[in-house]
């Protein structure tokens, strides 16, 4: 539980300081969050995750962008492109390498056959690249201010990966029952 809220911290801090503030002091809040993220782990000398890295860079890229240029459509799109980049990461392993990214995170844990692992991988995908739309949507849309974003991208997206986990752990469930018997 420790590591969901601390994976999560610069989410929650941006979306405090969007309430407190405005998008540019959110911004800068979730990019040091992020930053402080990340020499904390060092510190502690504790494994800092690719997801880790990934969400640096991009933060820093967008966030800084949208700093130095005072355009909030920059982190607008930050989610977008976070979700498509492991999108493309998931698929892109399993296209070109036939490296299955999903069963190397998950394979000590549960056995499946190796079609449902394929499928697996691509309904992550498949997920992530539905998010990055469902962001640019409620972002760009002209239907909803950059507040009603804001909550979507923590609460709303946060409850989709969860009813998302939730389901994939269903399908999983048959798997697990045939394995044990």
């Amino acid at each position: 539980m420790n590591k969901i809220i601390f994976d999560f911290l610069p989410l929650i801090l941006f979306f405090v300081a969007l309430k407190l503030g405005d998008i540019y002091i959110a911004t800068k809040v979730a990019m040091a969050a992020t930053v402080l993220q990340i020499i904390w782990l060092k510190v502690k000398r504790q494994r800092i995750e690719a997801s880790h890295w990934l969400n640096l860079i991009v933060i820093v890229l967008f966030g800084g962008l949208t700093i130095y240029l005072q355009d909030e459509n920059f982190i607008k799109w930050k989610p977008t492109v976070l979700y498509w980049i492991f999108a493309l990461i998931i698929a892109g392993a399993l296209l070109i390498s036939n490296n299955n990214l999903i069963k190397r995170l998950m394979g000590t844990q549960i056995t499946l056959p190796e079609p449902v692992w394929t499928k697996l991988a691509y309904s992550w995908s498949a997920f992530f690249a539905l998010m990055g739309i469902l962001n640019l949507f409620v972002a760009f849309s002209g239907y909803f201010t950059i507040d009603q974003w804001a909550t979507f991208k923590v609460f709303g997206l946060t409850i989709l990966l969860i009813v998302f986990v939730i389901g994939q752990s269903l399908v999983l469930a048959k798997y697990m029952r045939d394995e044990e018997q």
